[in-house]
This record gives C-alpha cells, structure tokens and sequence, in this order.
C-alpha cells in the first residue's frame, strides 16, 4: 500500500486539504506544503501494518466511501493508505 503523511493534528484542516493532497504528485520520500500543511509520500507500507495500526487504542481509523482508500490519524498525524493495485484515477500519477 501507498502511504501519504499529512503532518497534523486538525480534521477540519486535514478534511480541506485531502482532495489536493490526491492530486498532488508526490515522488518517494518527497516532501511538500499545502495550504501550509506539510504532506510526505512515506512509500510503500507492508500489509500487516493496518492491521497493527487498527489494534492501537490511540489510533482512529477511516474508510473512504465507495474507494479502497483508508485513513489513520494517531498523533499529529493523517496517513493515507492506497492499494497500489487499486489506485483511483485522483491519484494516479
């Protein structure tokens, strides 16, 4: 799975940014600001770690409707996961 950090802790601000984040290209490892919120392309996640991810108690964990995308927030941050083989056509590159 593909993973996007968005570096913070507000859902409000997160939920604002979240369709520009998709569609902002991102190469492995690269960093860059949107809206003043920083977003990573954090590279490839193996598939157990949702799995861990959803057994943390501090770990809040959303599905996107009608998509294959899943959303963590834990700390001050937001990862969105993307099955490589399912990436929608907003984030394919």
């Amino acid at each position: 799975m593909k993973c996007i950090a968005v570096y913070t802790n507000n859902f409000e601000q997160f939920s604002d940014i979240y369709e520009q984040v998709l569609n902002t290209p991102l190469a492995d490892n690269e960093e860059k600001e949107v809206e003043g919120v920083m977003i990573s392309e954090s590279g490839q996640v193996p598939e157990n770690y949702l799995s861990r991810m959803k057994a943390k108690p501090e770990v809040v964990v959303m599905k996107v409707k009608g998509q294959p995308i899943t959303i963590l927030q834990h700390g001050d941050v937001f990862e969105i996961l993307i099955p490589e083989d399912e990436l929608t056509p907003a984030v394919v590159q």
